[in-house]
């Protein structure tokens, strides 16, 4: 039997994520989460060098969704990791967002004119500034991807405990 509650959750959470990652470029209050987890994420890549410290922003943004998603699914706590898991979604969609700036460089960044725009830093170093729009569409798709499972598995997993429920 469903779980009325998770049920409305679950669908709630899918129209809102869904609806994200069709209109990427806007920007919706969770993106205040994955701009802070993207800054602290430059801080703690630094012992791993130039190249990782900048790469560290967009990796830390979608690796901390991922480790509580982890930790509810080893808790046996399916309907957590599956709330957790549009988190990650989500992010991956707004990286596609930067790294799909990575030529034009439109996008505001914290630091002004004056900071380094990661994405372009990065593909420029990697010969890859030509393949901006495949990466940046890669990221996005597995963003999708990830949306569209977390939306499934929400579904699935909003029941009650069967055990709780009295046979009929």
């Amino acid at each position: 039997m469903r779980d009325p509650v998770k049920t409305a959750v679950a669908a709630l959470a899918s129209g809102y994520f869904l609806w994200a990652a069709f209109h990427p470029e806007d920007w919706r209050f969770v993106d205040n989460f994955n701009l802070v987890m993207h800054e602290a994420g430059h801080i703690l890549f630094i012992p791993f060098g130039q190249f990782m410290t900048i790469a560290g922003g967009s990796l830390f943004q979608v690796i901390v969704p991922a480790v509580f998603a982890l930790y509810f699914y080893h808790h046996k706590k399916q309907f957590s990791c599956a709330l957790l898991l549009f988190l990650v979604g989500e992010s991956l969609v707004n990286v596609s967002v930067y790294a799909g700036d990575a030529v034009l460089m439109q996008l505001p960044l914290l630091g002004g004119d004056d900071s380094i725009h990661d994405w372009n830093w990065m593909l420029d170093r990697l010969n890859l500034l030509a393949r901006t729009r495949e990466i940046a569409g890669a990221i996005r798709a597995m963003g999708v991807l990830v949306i569209l499972s977390a939306s499934v598995l929400s579904f699935i997993h909003a029941r009650k405990d069967m055990k709780a429920e009295p046979l009929d």
